[in-house]
């Protein structure tokens, strides 16, 4: 008989199970009407208005040029910025995991410090950083801002990886007379490459939904799909913002969950 047969866990109280409901529905009630908003059409006729499904909205969505630039911007930006974090925080991830030098610590600290501290205050130091280099706002500043926030994702995730790293199987392959390059491309990054694609993923998936960041960094020509809504907000609510919104929230949660399933490879 197992530990978990003899040391069953309790069962929860009743005010536990009214208490998750509550919570989930907080989450995902404003969610879900959205997303039914978006498939809904009204239609005014004899003095009463009924509504249909329809992807009208969708339809006008997709032919909106200005839209469509801003979809395009967040694309190249997500993109570019996920090659950036990825690549820089492997190599960050092994340095700080495998590597013993000074100021190890301190690096391990400061690696934290964008997983907790507000967007806002991190958009404003960029901000700040690009002022006093002299950089003029673009594509370029973004792409560097949304890379220097998703970059501490993705050292955290391959770290944890790492962490479970069985060491001997490179120490063998060494002895067999492998290169340190060969032992990287053949025991190490296979087997470490599903904490890559998950850090991969929430870094694009945190770049292309990102606001804060995007309103501090950005050019007067590259605005983001997420600052377009906003704006879009600014002049009163139509079902096309229901339409983009819903898009925005399927891409995210797809981006979660393919990472998660990444994570548990």
């Amino acid at each position: 008989m197992s530990i978990r047969e003899e040391n069953p866990r309790p069962r929860p109280h009743v005010t536990a199970y009214i208490v998750t409901v509550g919570a989930y529905a907080l989450l995902l009630l404003p969610l879900l009407a959205v997303l039914s908003y978006s498939f809904m059409e009204p239609v005014v006729g004899a003095g009463a208005t009924t509504w249909r499904l329809s992807l009208v909205w969708y339809d006008r969505l997709f032919h909106n040029e200005a839209i469509a630039k801003t979809l395009v911007t967040s694309l190249q930006v997500a993109s570019c910025a996920t090659l950036v974090a990825t690549f820089i925080g492997v190599a960050g991830a092994i340095a700080l995991e495998r590597g013993n030098f000074p100021g190890r610590r301190l690096l391990v600290t400061l690696t934290m410090v964008p997983l907790v501290m507000p967007e806002l205050v991190m958009g404003l130091a960029s901000l700040i950083w690009f002022s006093l280099q002299g950089l003029e706002l673009g594509i370029h500043t973004l792409i560097m801002g949304h890379a220097t926030f998703a970059l501490a994702y993705v050292i955290t995730i391959v770290r944890a990886r790492l962490a479970n790293f069985d060491g001997s199987l490179e120490e063998a392959a060494a002895d067999l007379g492998a290169t340190p390059g060969v032992v990287f491309r053949k025991i190490t990054l296979p087997i470490i490459a599903p904490a890559v694609g998950a850090g991969a993923m929430m870094a694009f998936t945190l770049s292309f939904d990102d606001f804060l960041i995007s309103f501090f960094t950005a050019g007067v020509d590259s605005d983001t799909l997420p600052m377009r809504l906003y704006s879009m907000i600014r002049f009163g609510l139509n079902r096309e913002i229901y339409a983009l919104s819903s898009m925005l929230i399927l891409v995210t949660t797809l981006g979660i969950v393919v990472s998660y399933r990444l994570r548990r490879v």
